[in-house]
C-alpha cells in the first residue's frame, strides 16, 4: 500500500468522500475508538462494501500528510472502477471476442500501471483486480500507466473465482501464465479469452489456477527462471494479440 497517494484524512472528510459517492478502498481507523463520528464512518464502509483496518495511532500519525488526521484515514482510488459488463459492451461496440486481463493479486503498483498500460496497447477490453490482497487504483498506478487508466477500464471483484465462472457461461474461457504449462506458441488463444496473471511472488492461485481453461509457459532461454509479472502479461498478451491478427 502507498500511503502517499489519494488518501483523504479526518472525519468530515472522509464522510464527505463517501457521501460524494468516491470509491474508497480502505479506511484506516484509531484503534478502540468508538465515538459517534467513528461509528457513523464505519457504517458508511459497511454499506459501501469498504475494508476497514484498525490501526494504533503510531501507524496512523505514520501515514498521515496534514497531522490532522483524527482516528481516521481513508484510502480512495485516483480513479473510478468499470463493472465488468461495461467491458463486455466496450468488446460489443468495437464488433471484437472479448479480451480481458484478471490478475490474482498483482501487489506492486508499479506492476498494475504497467499491466493497465500493456492491456490497452494490447486492444484488451479490461483489467479485474480483486478487492482483497491487491493494490487499488492509486496515483502511482496512474502514473505507471502512462495514461492508459483513462481509456482501459478496471473492475475490482470480490470473488475472482466467481468471476470467471460468470464469464465462463458467457462464452468466455482462460488462460494463465504458469511455468509449468504448454508452451503459448502449442495453444490456439483465439476467441473470447481472459489472461491471468498472477502474484508476483506466488503465480496465479491454486483455486484459480483449477478454473483455467489452458495453463500457458513463457519459453525461457536464461539462467534464471521467471519473469516479472508485468513483462510476462506482456509477452502472454501479445501472443494472443498474434493469433487474433492471424
Amino acid at each position: 500500500m502507498r500511503y502517499e497517494e489519494m488518501t483523504i484524512e479526518g472525519r468530515n472528510a472522509v464522510m464527505e468522500a463517501f457521501r460524494s459517492g468516491k470509491t474508497i478502498d480502505r479506511v484506516y481507523v484509531l484503534k478502540g475508538c468508538q465515538d459517534g463520528p467513528i461509528n457513523s464512518i464505519l457504517r458508511e464502509a459497511r454499506k459501501h462494501d469498504t475494508l476497514v483496518n484498525f490501526v494504533a495511532k503510531e501507524r496512523l500519525d505514520q501515514m498521515s500528510e496534514t497531522g490532522k488526521h483524527q482516528g481516521v484515514i481513508a484510502s480512495a482510488a485516483a480513479y473510478a472502477y468499470a463493472e465488468v459488463e461495461d467491458m463486455l459492451k466496450l468488446a460489443e461496440e468495437k464488433g471484437e471476442p472479448p479480451f480481458l486481463f484478471l490478475l490474482d493479486d498483482i501487489e506492486d503498483p508499479h506492476n498494475l500501471g504497467a499491466i493497465i498500460r500493456t492491456a490497452n496497447l494490447a486492444g484488451a477490453h479490461g483489467v479485474i483486480i480483486p478487492k482483497r490482497r491487491a493494490v487499488g487504483l492509486t496515483a502511482t498506478v496512474a502514473r505507471t500507466s502512462a495514461g492508459a487508466l483513462n481509456y482501459t477500464p478496471v473492475a475490482k471483484v470480490t470473488n475472482l473465482n466467481a468471476t470467471i465462472e460468470e464469464l465462463k457461461e458467457k462464452g468466455m474461457w482462460f488462460v494463465c501464465a504458469d511455468m509449468g504449462g504448454t508452451t503459448m506458441y502449442d495453444l490456439n488463444l483465439t476467441g473470447p479469452i481472459g489472461l491471468v496473471i498472477g502474484n508476483e511472488g506466488d503465480g496465479v492461485s491454486r483455486l484459480v489456477k483449477e478454473k483455467c481453461d489452458f495453463v500457458a509457459s513463457i519459453p525461457m532461454k536464461g539462467e534464471i527462471d521467471s519473469l516479472n509479472a508485468s513483462v510476462a502479461a506482456g509477452v502472454l498478451a501479445y501472443e494472443i494479440v498474434r493469433q487474433r491478427i492471424g
